[in-house]
Parts: C-alpha cells; structure tokens; sequence
C-alpha cells in the first residue's frame, strides 16, 4: 500500500501542534470552572496564600471511613477544593486518613485526637432500615515546617441537620483552609494590645481568645496604670499596636486614658470595644436570695463613644428569643439534677446581616447586653448583630431574680416596634477626637482632631468574649457553655471581628462566597427506593443491551450481502 504524501504532511502536522500545546502548557496555566457557583474558582487572597508556599506542605484530612452521605458530600468538597490548592501548587501534598482503621489502637487514638482539640462526632449510618454507629472526626491538620493547626471541617450549627451542616460548611471550606494556611505560611507582623487598668477581664476568662489570636497577630496587655505618672510614653508605646481590645471595664476611665485611647483611634489604631454599661452578671445572682440589683455604669466614655457616633443605653436587653440557662431543681440519687430554662436577659443572636464579618455565622450568647443607639455624623455605621424583634430595653436600676425563669411572657408585652435592637455595630470613617476644640487633659504636641480613614467595632456586652473554665481552672473554649452543653459562635464571631480590622490581603472577604449545593432529600430516596434502582442501574444495562443487539444486528446486515 502506497502512503498518501498529504496524509503524511498532515500526521507530522497534528504531531508538531500537539508538540507545541504541551511545551506552551509549560508556561500557561489555565483551569476553567463551569458551575453555576463557580465553587470550585479560588479567591485571589487564596492564590496570593498558596503561592507562598515554598516547601512541602501537608494537609492529613480526617474524612476517611463509613459514613453517612452528607459526610461523603462533605469529603468529596473537600477533596475538590484541596485538588485546585495542589494544582496551583505541587508543594501542596493532601492524604486522606482515617484514623480510626486499626480497631486495636482505637482507644489511644481517639484519646490522641481529644488532646489535640479534635473533637470526634457520632453519627447514625441508616443502610435501608439498619442503623450503625460511626465515629467522625471532621478535621484536616496543616503541617509546614515546624508549624502545624487544625482545620474544622463541620461548623457547629443549633437545631439543624446533618444536611444543613454540611452545605454551611462547604460555603466555609476556602476561607477555612485559607486562614489556616495564612497562619502556618505567613510570619507574624501586627500586634494586638490586651488593654488592661480599669477592672478588666484577668487572662483566664478571655484565655482561649488570646490563645487564638496569638496564632496570627503578636499580643501582649498594655496597661494604662501608667498614664498617670507618663501620659506621652503610654501613647507612643501604644502607638506600636495595630488593635487594642477593652474586654468589660469596670472602673471609670480618666481623662488622660480616654485622651491617650482618643490618639490612638485619630492615628489609625483599630479597637474592638466590649462594654457593659449596666452593673450585673450571672455570678451575683447566685446568692442565698438568687437576686440583685442591677445598676448603671459610669465608665467615663459616653462623651468618646458619642464623638465616634454610637451611644450605649444603660439598659438591659429582655429577649423572648433567648439562651437556656440550667439551674439546680433537686437531686437523683447523690447527683444534683439541672433543669433548663430560657433566660431572657441572656439574647440567643442569630447573625443576618449582610457583611463577611458575620456571614455564615451560628447562632451567638449574649448576658445582659445593652441597646447600642446609632448617632447622625458621618460615620458609616453597619449593624453587625442585633436583638429578634421580640425584645425590648428594661431601665436600670431593677432587679433581677433567678426566679424570673418562672415567667411566662407574652408576646404582645414585646412590640416589634420595640425589638431589633443593635447590639455590636461596625464603624467606619473618618473619626473626630473627642478632644477637639477642648482643652487636654495633658499636653500632647503631635494631637490631631481629625484622624485618617479608619474603622472599630463596639459591642454592648463583654461576657461575649468571657470563656468559662473547668474544675481544674483550666479554660474552656470560647462560645462553650458547659451547663446546657452548647457551643455558640461567640469565638468565631470575635476572631472575625480582628481578622476584618487588620486583614489588609481580603481573606476574610473569603467568607462572603455562596455555594449552592444540592443534598438528596432522604424521604425521597426511602420512599422511591426500587424506582431509583430501576432508573440508575436496570436502564443503563437495559440501553447498553438494545445498542449492542442494534450495533450487532447491522453489522450481520452489512457483511452478510
């Protein structure tokens, strides 16, 4: 058989442009995603992040085993968006493991995974009428170099559904791996100040808030006792700090501490603000009486935070949507029996405002929180989280009893004219000193009025950033409450709140990605069990057996002649 010279040319043709593809695909990389929610497209912060990474990373994801569909949904998100984190980088080495697969080292690795903070969760797996018990542990663990953190993997959220979890979870995946890659990648480079002199919180009761901050940002408390001996150092020593966080004074400040805070706001530093503007908490109603008086208080800053634009109510905030709180009923046995009952100073907040801060956000505990009433100046207020709208401000001075458990209220004592009411709002603008056109209260040559474009955050209660400890004094995590057994987002709400404040790459931005993803409805399934058999599995064979009889048949057809 004689080649065709043209056939030939046109070989050595597709030969050499296949040539050229792959030495062009060498210098130009390009993936495309065709979903709707373009899920599987990274952020440029997340690019920006991952090619900082000039060493082999591992990520050891913890998804691995028999488990129900939504944690295989859960796995399979997982393992797509980690595949985009490896194509843009091959230092990026991903293992699937399940920890749990020799059934002899069982005990001691669940015991392992509980002291690193890996929380294992049991899940039911209904395989068509027979349940079983699985362990899960929904965590990834990022390793580079010395440095390693934990990736939670399933978000904690009240009264919803495995399903639910899972598709609020997979809208976090990239911003959760992002963060933490930022955090074992990146070295540290702002600072945090723990502001400390006017009765504020000691360090156990916000440890496991300084604990994780400390994972990005270098922190240290900076007191203020000092102003009053050296006003001008306190303020240059402040001035090092990027973020200075007041966690619920309890002594007035003087005019020289709001003057040295004052500068600092007007030269760009960022504040997060946790005020009680009301006398009372939780541990002076546990008394012989279970009642106290709860009272206004004075902390010198209503001239300062009216300046900036807000002004905290000495109110208290009387929720009908609120948090349980457990209280001794009587005994079993030599066991003390605990009831739960709804507490309605205690505002259950259900974040829906439209920012990154609280998107995608559970539900988060206050105690005895205060209205935040927004003022007209130029500052750009965003409410980040408020009360429902049954709720309602009580005055002070009142008193408050344990026995109010026993009320029943009615709804139609809760307006809804009365409710939402702000309870943690965002600032943003140029701010005004509160010392404008007065006179100081000490000298300070480098004073200005008016500040650059800067932003804080102010929140009318300080228990949100309060952890509890357990009977060693050893901390709790942030947003646990060990009485009813229920984890709030108070610490994920918090650790937004200074990301937002001093991230200048947009990771938290991350957060506003919204990812529709469809979940089986289980009903469904159960219900049209054998159809669904029918149609995934006996038509494909059915289709596959009448081509082949067709394709067979034309052949016999066309050779037999």
């Amino acid at each position: 058989m004689k080649n065709n010279p043209n056939d030939i040319k046109k070989l050595l043709t597709i030969f050499g442009a296949l040539l050229l593809l792959n030495f062009a695909g060498h210098f130009f990389f390009k993936r495309f995603d065709l979903t709707s929610d373009q899920r599987y497209s990274l952020s440029d912060t997340s690019l920006n992040i991952i090619k900082e990474v000039k060493e082999p990373l591992y990520i050891d994801v913890y998804l691995e085993g028999n488990f129900p569909g939504e944690f295989k949904k859960l796995k399979t998100e997982t393992q797509s968006l980690l595949d985009e984190f490896k194509a843009y980088n091959s230092n990026i080495i991903v293992q699937f493991v399940n920890p749990l697969e020799k059934e002899e080292e069982r005990e001691a690795i669940m015991q392992s995974f509980l002291e690193r903070g890996l929380i294992p969760l049991n899940v039911t797996v209904d395989d068509k009428g027979k349940q079983t018990q699985e362990v899960v542990f929904p965590w990834a663990v990022i390793t580079y170099n010395d440095k390693n953190t934990k990736v939670p993997l399933l978000k904690n959220m009240m009264g919803a559904s495995t399903a639910e979890k899972v598709v609020s979870s997979v809208q976090h995946l990239e911003y959760a791996f992002a963060n933490a890659l930022n955090t074992v990648v990146k070295t540290k480079e702002k600072k945090v100040a723990i502001i400390k002199g006017n009765g504020e919180f000691n360090d156990l009761l916000i440890a496991d808030f300084l604990k994780s901050v400390r994972e990005n940002y270098y922190i240290a408390p900076v007191t203020l006792d000092s102003v009053s001996s050296n006003p001008n150092g306190t303020l240059k020593h402040l001035k090092t700090y990027d973020l200075a966080v007041i966690t619920k004074p309890t002594e007035a400040f003087t005019d020289e501490e709001k003057q040295v805070l004052d500068q600092f706001i007007i030269n760009g530093g960022k504040t997060i603000w946790l005020l009680d503007q009301v006398n009372m908490d939780m541990d002076s109603l546990y008394t012989e009486t279970g009642s106290n008086l709860a009272f206004p208080r004075d902390l010198n800053l209503n001239d300062m935070l009216f300046k900036y634009g807000v002004r905290i109510k000495p109110d208290l905030v009387k929720d009908i949507q609120a948090a349980p709180i457990a209280l001794a009923t009587g005994k079993q046995g030599n066991a003390t029996q605990y009831t739960q009952y709804p507490w309605l100073f205690s505002p259950a907040v259900y974040p829906d405002a439209n920012h990154s801060i609280v998107s995608n956000l559970d539900v988060l505990k206050f105690e005895f929180a205060n209205p935040i009433e927004l003022l007209n100046n130029d500052i750009k207020k965003t409410v980040l989280l408020h009360s429902s709208k049954y709720s309602k401000p009580v005055g002070a001075p009142v008193e408050v009893s344990l026995n109010m458990v026993g009320d029943r209220p009615a709804q139609k004592d809760f307006p809804p004219a009365s409710g939402n009411i702000s309870l943690a709002v965002l600032l943003e603008g140029k701010f005004h000193s509160v010392y404008e056109n007065r006179v100081l209260p000490f000298k300070e040559p480098s004073f200005i009025s008016i500040g650059k474009r800067n932003k804080m955050i102010v929140i009318s209660d300080g228990d949100v950033i309060r952890n509890q400890y357990d009977k060693d004094f050893q901390p709790l995590e942030l947003g646990y409450d060990k009485w009813t057994n229920t984890m709030y987002a108070n610490k994920e709400f918090l650790l937004n709140c200074v990301n937002y404040l001093l991230d200048d790459n947009g990771l938290i931005n991350i957060r506003n990605k919204d990812i529709d993803l469809p979940i089986l409805d289980k009903e469904k399934v159960y219900e049209n069990y054998t159809f669904s058999q029918i149609i995934t599995v006996g038509v494909p064979i059915v289709l596959l057996a009448v081509f082949g009889f067709v394709f067979t048949w034309l052949r016999k057809r066309k050779y037999s002649k």
